[in-house]
């Protein structure tokens, strides 16, 4: 930034006039460096290398031994509480669990995780269990994360935490547009990526890339119409190390190619010779 930008600024900043300015800049009394000897104006050079601190943040141990108060506390549905590679705190708890241990995170003083930042799920299908859902929550006042994590089936409802945290709403409802994992007592459980006559949940497992139906405009109808999916062409298999020499015996040679191979041929020296 140049000087004249600065000046100007400094005259909005205090209301002076340019004569007022031009006086403030003559004053000798209000220059710094004239008015402090130089053993007391300190100056950085830029060959001087900036001292760097081994962060101390988060604070592993706290976290580790909240995690136990927190198991003492609520034995009932924590079922394990460990700490991520990234140094975040994990508590696994029963699905019956998810409000008392979500309100005692939020409103523990020790805690005031007051900000959730995201629900998300995962869809193992192995798992008698397949739903995995998890809970990312922050806690401004001691600059802190901790994801809670529980599980469910695609028939067992779980319990909405909209009555705890506004921002669940959407998050509840991208679970259950894209996974199928309903929240008992959500106060408008719709979908809210796919559209209202989508079938099936995208993200899980088992459900086909194609998907079920296929949506296009029709102009004697003069609107978009659903139709089961249809495929225009077959599914085929590629070989990626080389995927032009899969069906070699079915085709044709050039006949330039043809040409110029018998041209080429070394011709045959009879054994008389």
């Amino acid at each position: 930034m140049s000087s004249c930008v600065l000046r100007s600024l400094f005259r909005k900043r205090f209301h002076l006039p340019t004569a007022a300015f031009a006086r403030y800049k003559t004053n000798e009394a209000n220059d710094f460096f004239k008015s402090h000897p130089p053993k007391d104006v300190i100056l950085r050079r830029e060959s001087d290398k900036a001292e760097v601190k081994p962060s101390e943040w988060p604070d592993v141990e706290k976290l580790r031994t909240f995690g136990q108060y927190v198991a003492a506390i609520l034995p009932k549905y924590v079922q394990d509480v460990k700490l991520t590679h990234t140094k975040e705190l994990e508590i696994l708890i029963h699905p019956s669990g998810i409000v008392p241990v979500l309100g005692m995170l939020r409103d523990h003083t020790n805690a005031q995780f007051k900000s959730l930042m995201e629900i998300t799920a995962v869809d193992i299908p192995s798992r008698p269990y397949r739903f995995e859902l998890i809970y990312c929550l922050l806690s401004h006042e001691y600059n802190a994360r901790c994801v809670v994590k529980s599980y469910t089936d695609e028939l067992t409802p779980v319990d909405s935490v909209t009555a705890l945290f506004k921002s669940a709403d959407w998050g509840e409802r991208e679970v259950w547009d894209m996974y199928g994992v309903y929240f008992a007592g959500h106060p408008d459980l719709r979908r809210i990526l796919t559209d209202y006559g989508f079938e099936g949940h995208p993200q899980r497992k088992d459900f086909p890339l194609t998907g079920y139906t296929e949506v296009r405009y029709d102009n004697e109808l003069s609107r978009v119409v659903y139709e089961p999916v249809e495929v225009a062409q077959e599914f085929r298999r590629f070989e990626l190390d080389m995927p032009w020499e899969l069906f070699p015996n079915y085709r044709e040679t050039p006949e330039h190619l043809l040409a110029a191979a018998a041209e080429n041929q070394p011709e045959e020296v009879s054994k008389d010779k």
